[in-house]
């Protein structure tokens, strides 16, 4: 017979004084009651209630063994009822990941504001450029780019939008060393290469007025993996790169850098967010995920229409 089962039979008889009482509760008979303390007796080869046609009373043993039944009953029943509201009420720690640009200018903004909303939840936020295995390392939410349908993981996946590059550089290059204002013209400069697990090292593929172009990249001067860190290089000086507009944009407002070919575009991706399972969310995944689907394609289009900035080029192509 399942312990925890006769410890709450035991636990009731002892509150009621009754078998009949505590068969009355559990919906069940006064011999079933019954059966469930002497299963719990032999068990423990002790005798917990005194009992005869009158009255039901605790010796001893049953008395000390009543106090720990409480206590572990009572942590049960928090357990369940903690179990049961992370499926209605968002809290406790929600474990994150998103790439490292991305998640700078788009996801940290978002979990500021998810969080206003949803203050019992706790968020634990990892920036990287590598693509989680999110089960064996333990976060709920992923947040990633992808330039191509997404492979069959298993995973519940939710498109929030699409981002591209841009060709950048800085005002005093451009000055120095000309400005191209064709695909072909970029064979003059020097041409700095971010890679990514998305971003091919070798190639440009710029969508356009002609519609696609590929510029085949020269041997590079300059590589770095982190869209932040070309753009720190490019501020500098030292050549053309492709940034994605969630990197771009700030500089360009800011005039540290210039567009380059403002009639093209680069590399276009979709922003996924992944989670493990759609069977018994946990509200705290459920209501971020949302969130994200409500705030991070706003956040596209207004960085999408700050693009339209001008060119350090106005020849027409």
């Amino acid at each position: 017979m399942d312990r925890l089962h006769c410890m709450r039979v035991f636990a009731r008889v002892a509150e009621e004084g009754s078998f009949t009482l505590a068969a009355q509760h559990f919906d069940t008979t006064t011999a079933a009651v019954s059966r469930a303390v002497a299963s719990l007796e032999a068990q423990l080869q002790a005798r917990l209630l005194n009992r005869n046609t009158r009255r039901v009373a605790l010796t001893e043993a049953g008395e000390r063994y009543l106090r720990r039944c409480e206590q572990i009953l009572a942590y049960i029943d928090q357990a369940e009822a903690e179990a049961a509201n992370a499926q209605a009420l968002p809290s406790g720690r929600l474990r994150v990941h998103a790439t490292t640009g991305f998640g700078q200018t788009y996801v940290v903004p978002a979990v500021v504001e998810y969080q206003r909303r949803h203050r019992a939840v706790s968020v634990e936020l990892t920036l990287s450029q590598h693509v989680p295995d999110i089960l064996d390392e333990g976060y709920d939410v992923t947040v990633q780019l992808s330039d191509r349908d997404l492979p069959d993981s298993g995973l519940i996946s939710h498109a929030l939008g699409a981002l591209h590059s841009v060709l950048c550089a800085a005002p005093a290059y451009l000055n120095q060393r000309g400005t191209p204002c064709s695909v072909a013209e970029l064979a003059g400069h020097e041409c700095l290469q971010l890679f990514t697990p998305v971003f091919p090292r070798d190639k440009w593929r710029l969508d356009g007025p002609r519609g696609v172009e590929t510029f085949d990249l020269p041997p590079p001067t300059f590589q770095v993996n982190v869209a932040e860190a070309l753009a720190g290089a490019l501020r500098a000086g030292v050549g053309i790169g492709a940034l994605p507009m969630s990197t771009a944009v700030p500089p360009l407002r800011n005039g540290s850098l210039l567009r380059v070919l403002p009639e093209y575009r680069l590399q276009e991706l979709t922003v996924y967010a992944m989670y493990a399972s759609r069977q018994f969310l946990d509200a705290k995944i459920r209501t971020f995920v949302e969130h994200l689907k409500a705030s991070i394609p706003l956040a596209l289009a207004a960085d999408e229409a700050a693009l339209n900035l001008p060119g350090h080029c106005t020849n027409s192509v």
